[in-house]
C-alpha cells in the first residue's frame, strides 16, 4: 500500500512539475487597435472582392515557362531564404534546451578510489580502494508555471521565424518577378531605341540626298544628324539598365552574375491582367506572414511576462541520488552496497535589489513595444493593398491615355512627313513628330511595366498561401550540417 501510495505521489508531482500548477501570467488576447476596418477596400469596386483569394502559383497567368522556372529556382537556391531556413533551426533547438527544463535531469557519476594509510593511524600501510556508482536527479516543480510558460514562448519564437521566412520567400518570390518584367521591359526600350536609330538614319539619308539636289538646306541635314546622334546615346544606358537588372536577377537565383544580349520582344506582348480577387480587408490580418509574425512575437512576449512574474515567487526543487559505493567492484552491486537520497527545497529570493521586478517590467515595455510594432504592420499592409490598388486603376488610366497619344503621334508624323515631300513645312517638324512618336512608344512601355509590376506588388500585398517554402529537415550535426526543405508540421 505505502508502494503504491509513494508511485502516485510521484506521478502527481511529475505532472504537476510538467504541467504547471498556477497561472500567474496573462493569457494572450489580440489587441484592440482602435483601427476601424472597412467591409471593403476602398479603391476595390470590382465584383471579385469576395471571391477566392490569391490561387497558388498566380505568376503562371503570365505565360510563361522561363518565369516559372526563375521562381521554383529562387525557393530552392536563393541564399537569404536558406538564412531564414537557419534561424528556424535554431529556434527549434533553443525550444528543445528551454523545454527540457521540465523535465527531470538525471546524470551519471562513478568515481574509484585508491588510498593508503600512513602514521599512526590503524590500517597503517594498508591501501583501500572504493568503488561509487550513482545516479543523481534533479526536478523543479513548475507549481508557477514559469517552465511551462518559457517553453511556450520559446515555442512562438519558432513560429515568428517561421512566418519570417513566409515573408522572405514571398518578397524573393515578387522580386525576382518583377526584375524579370524589369529585364523585359529594358529589352523592349531598346527595341524600341533600334527602330527609332533605324528610323532617324533613313530620314537623314533621305535629308542627305535631297540635299546633294539642291532641294533643302545644310541646316536640315544637321538637323536630322543631331537627332539622330541623340538617339544613339541612349543605346548605352539601357544596355547598362539591363546589365545591372539581370546581374540583381542572377544574385536572387544564387548564380555568379552575369549578364546576356537582349531577346527580341513581340509587339503583342500586353495582355490586360484581369483584376485580382482581394477578398475583405479583416481577412488580411490571418493571411499575411508578416502580421502573423508580429502577433506570434505578442504571444510569445505574453508568456515571458508571466514567466517573469513567477520568478518572483518560490522554486521548489527535488534532488536526489541512487546507487552503490562498496570497497571492490566484486561487492559493487549487493544490496549492502546501496546509498541513496532524496532532498526537497524552497528556494525565495528576499533581497534582490529589485532585479526580478525589473526583469517583469522590462518584458511588459517590451510588450507594449511589440503592440506598437503590430499596429505599424497592420496600417503598413492595408496602405500596401490599398495603394497597389489606387496605382492599378491609375496606371489603366494613364494607359489609355498614352495609347491615344501614341496613336496621335504617328499620324502626326505621317502628316509631317507628308507636308514636308510637299514643300508645305520645315523638316525639323518631321523630326520633332518623330522624336514625339518614339518617346511616346518608350512611354508606353514604361506604363506597360508599371501596370505589371504592380500587380505582382498586389499580390505581395494581399499575402496568402502563395510562395509557401516546404518546411525544413535537418541531416547530420555539427557546424556543417545539411538541411533541405520537406515535409515537416509546425502545430
Amino acid at each position: 500500500m505505502r508502494h503504491s501510495f509513494s508511485l502516485f505521489s510521484l506521478a502527481f508531482i511529475l505532472f504537476t512539475g510538467l504541467n504547471g500548477c498556477i497561472n500567474l501570467g496573462p493569457d494572450y488576447q489580440r489587441p484592440d487597435l482602435d483601427i476601424e476596418i472597412p467591409e471593403s477596400y476602398q479603391n476595390d469596386r470590382s465584383e471579385q472582392t469576395v471571391g477566392p483569394v490569391i490561387e497558388d502559383r498566380w505568376w503562371q497567368d503570365f505565360g510563361d515557362p522561363e518565369l516559372d522556372v526563375l521562381v521554383e529556382e529562387v525557393l530552392k537556391r536563393n541564399w537569404d531564404l536558406k538564412q531564414a531556413a537557419a534561424r528556424i533551426i535554431a529556434a527549434r533547438a533553443q525550444y528543445v534546451q528551454v523545454s527540457a527544463d521540465r523535465w527531470p535531469q538525471v546524470g551519471f557519476n562513478y568515481d574509484w578510489d585508491k588510498r593508503r594509510f600512513g602514521g599512526v593511524n590503524v590500517g597503517r600501510g594498508q591501501t583501500i580502494t572504493t568503488h561509487q556508482l550513482s545516479f543523481p536527479a534533479l526536478f523543479e516543480i513548475d507549481l508557477w508555471s514559469r517552465l511551462a510558460k518559457g517553453s511556450k514562448a520559446a515555442w512562438d519564437d519558432i513560429l515568428v521565424d517561421e512566418e519570417n521566412r513566409r515573408t522572405v520567400a514571398q518578397t524573393l518570390v515578387a522580386e525576382t518577378i518583377n526584375l524579370y518584367l524589369q529585364i523585359e521591359a529594358a529589352e523592349r526600350r531598346l527595341q524600341i531605341a533600334d527602330e527609332s536609330i533605324e528610323a532617324f538614319e533613313r530620314s537623314l539619308q533621305f535629308v542627305e540626298t535631297r540635299y546633294r539636289r539642291g532641294l533643302t538646306s545644310v541646316l536640315d541635314v544637321r538637323q536630322a544628324r543631331r537627332i539622330l546622334a541623340g538617339a544613339e546615346t541612349r543605346v548605352p544606358e539601357l544596355q547598362q539598365q539591363l546589365g545591372i537588372l539581370q546581374q540583381q536577377l542572377s544574385v536572387l537565383l544564387g548564380r555568379y552574375p552575369d549578364t546576356r544580349p537582349a531577346r527580341p520582344q513581340p509587339a503583342d506582348y500586353y495582355r490586360r491582367p484581369d483584376p485580382v480577387p482581394t477578398g475583405l480587408p479583416s481577412k488580411l490580418l490571418l493571411r499575411r506572414p508578416d502580421i502573423r509574425a508580429a502577433e506570434a512575437r505578442l504571444e510569445a512576449l505574453t508568456q515571458r511576462i508571466g514567466a517573469a512574474k513567477a520568478a518572483r515567487f518560490p522554486a521548489i526543487t527535488l534532488t536526489g541520488s541512487y546507487g552503490w559505493n562498496a570497497d571492490g567492484k566484486d561487492r559493487l552491486f549487493k544490496s549492502d552496497s546501496v546509498i541513496w537520497n532524496f532532498t526537497r527545497g524552497v528556494v525565495q529570493p528576499l533581497m534582490d535589489a529589485g532585479r526580478l521586478k525589473a526583469r517583469q517590467r522590462g518584458v511588459e515595455a517590451q510588450y507594449r513595444q511589440a503592440v506598437s510594432d503590430y499596429a505599424d504592420t497592420v496600417l503598413n499592409a492595408f496602405a500596401e493593398v490599398e495603394g497597389a490598388l489606387l496605382t492599378r486603376k491609375k496606371q489603366l488610366e494613364r494607359r489609355q491615355r498614352e495609347v491615344k497619344f501614341l496613336e496621335e503621334a504617328r499620324a502626326t508624323q505621317r502628316v509631317a512627313q507628308n507636308r514636308y515631300i510637299k514643300g508645305l513645312s520645315e523638316y525639323l517638324d518631321v523630326l520633332d513628330a518623330q522624336q514625339t512618336r518614339f518617346t511616346a512608344e518608350d512611354n508606353l512601355a514604361l506604363v506597360d511595366l508599371n501596370i505589371l509590376t504592380n500587380r505582382v506588388n498586389l499580390h505581395r500585398a494581399l499575402g496568402g498561401s502563395w510562395a509557401v517554402p516546404e518546411p525544413i529537415v535537418v541531416k547530420g550535426d555539427g557546424p556543417f550540417f545539411e538541411f533541405k526543405t520537406k515535409d515537416t508540421t509546425y502545430e
